[in-house]
């Protein structure tokens, strides 16, 4: 039984991109550096914004030209891993709130972890510069991509967390299919890449306005 000062929830699985950080315009640089080299017409903000939340060679295959099925498309893959990796923290960085609402959870003893589909290094990387959680988790050898649970059980899993009392928050349609598949609620952030209306045609059910709005249904204060 809980009491009036105990948090609905424990433990926080969070997606990274368009959730904790905004990372839309590196990847776009990245993304349009390999669209130069080979010649093809550049991608916007906007169509970006729709490529992005399953992982790179995803958003890859959205972007270049007849995708994974162009003849060049490992090159423009290549040249886009090689931007990235020196463009990653250009314009990155955490949304408005975003560290107040982890320093907040952190003070009331609330287990974290990011789960994402970006590669495991970059993650790392993003994770050690911004937030300095105890788990981060990227797409890996041998661990299924979101919207499979693999990586958000792993994670539970590390953290000792039980279901009961954990929550996943992210932005997007993967997000929401990802937590289905774990079994988990999901809070969906209207701060990053998609709309109400997009987020409610997913079938979103619990929408955060702001990162505080999130801190108050996690630690059940929410109005």
């Amino acid at each position: 039984m809980t009491n009036a000062n105990t948090p609905k929830y424990d433990t926080v699985i969070f997606d990274l991109d368009g959730t904790l950080l905004y990372t839309l315009t590196d990847l776009t640089t990245a993304v349009n550096a390999a669209m130069h080299r080979f010649g093809w017409q550049e991608r916007t903000l906007e169509e970006m914004r729709h490529f992005v939340g399953n992982g790179i060679r995803n958003l890859m295959d959205h972007a270049v030209p007849g995708g994974e099925k162009n003849p060049l498309f490992e090159e423009a893959f290549a040249t886009f891993k090689a931007v990235y990796a020196e463009c990653q923290t250009d314009t990155t960085g955490p949304y408005d709130g975003i560290p107040e609402a982890v320093k907040e959870l952190q003070e009331h003893g609330i287990k974290m972890a990011i789960v994402s589909n970006k590669i495991d290094g970059a993650v790392q990387t993003l994770n050690d510069d911004f937030f300095h959680m105890d788990i981060a988790i990227g797409e890996r050898e041998g661990v299924a991509r979101k919207p499979a649970p693999d990586s958000v059980f792993l994670a539970m899993n590390e953290l000792s967390a039980e279901p009961s009392r954990t929550v996943y928050v992210g932005d997007s349609d993967v997000d929401l299919k990802t937590a289905q598949n774990s079994g988990l609620p999901c809070i969906s952030a209207l701060w990053g890449f998609r709309t109400r209306e997009e987020l409610e045609s997913y079938g979103a059910t619990c929408i955060a306005d702001t990162p505080a709005d999130m801190v108050a249904v996690i630690l059940g204060t929410a109005g």
